[in-house]
């Protein structure tokens, strides 16, 4: 039997996803009031930065994996306009319907589908721009889901990973504190849920560090990766270029 992570706890790898899954089930009515609440509404921001690094134009294809409840297809649709197409996608239907439910009341309609990272069903080369945004770190094999994301870009195609990360030295304190004090109770008031959020923070000092993540897309084939620290680390931005 092999072995994987569960926020702190080691579970069957084969048992993870639905562990995911039943997380997400349980917060995704009230998922961007947390995470408004969370980040003091630097998500907004960091998604903001995600899709201006990004650059895409009129005809771009974009792929958003863990896409939730839509707020990445939402800024990419207008930019990559009738010409172009933003598929949004998720392993947890829960969290897709919410997503679908929110694109469709903003006059957005985007193709929507129930799929796993880590066996996209796309083929080659389709994609012009990849995209997950806090989604990497709930995934089984990291390494299996990069390299999926790779198979899918055209040459000179770009994957932004948007993730926690590790935060500068003098907050590592404050952070931990913040994380697991001040989040699973913010979790237990507003969305009735302290496990599921005490597990979001324990899946983030689990993810990779931005080093270790760089050095993980370079060999999932990406020819040149950087990352750009947001926050002092509290999250980072990778950008993959496949060559």
């Amino acid at each position: 039997m092999s072995t994987t992570h569960f926020g702190f706890k080691t579970v069957d790898e084969r048992d993870k996803a639905a562990h995911v899954r039943g997380v997400f089930d349980a917060v995704a009515s009230r998922y961007d009031v947390m995470n408004d609440l969370m980040s003091a509404g630097l998500h907004r921001a960091w998604k903001h930065y995600t899709v201006t690094v990004a650059n895409p134009q009129p005809g771009d294809r974009v792929l958003d994996i863990a896409g939730g409840t839509g707020d990445l297809g939402l800024a990419f649709a207008p930019k990559v306009g009738p010409t172009g197409q933003v598929v949004h996608t998720d392993i947890n239907e829960a969290m897709l319907r919410e997503g679908r439910t929110r694109l469709i009341d903003a006059g957005v309609l985007l193709p929507t589908t129930v799929c796993d990272a880590e066996h996209l069903p796309f083929p080659d080369g389709h994609f012009d721009i990849v995209t997950v945004a806090f989604g990497l770190r709930n995934m089984t094999h990291k390494d299996a889901a990069l390299k999926e994301m790779q198979r899918v870009l055209r040459p000179g195609g770009k994957l932004l990973v948007l993730e926690f990360s590790k935060v500068a030295k003098p907050l590592e304190k404050a952070y931990e504190w913040y994380t697991f004090n001040v989040v699973p109770k913010m979790g237990r008031l507003v969305a009735g849920d302290e496990g599921s959020y005490r597990y979001l923070a324990e899946s983030i000092r689990m993810h990779p560090d931005q080093e270790t993540l760089k050095r993980m897309m370079r060999e999932a084939g990406f020819g040149h990766v950087d990352y750009h620290n947001l926050t002092a680390g509290v999250v980072a931005l990778h950008v993959g270029i496949k060559c």
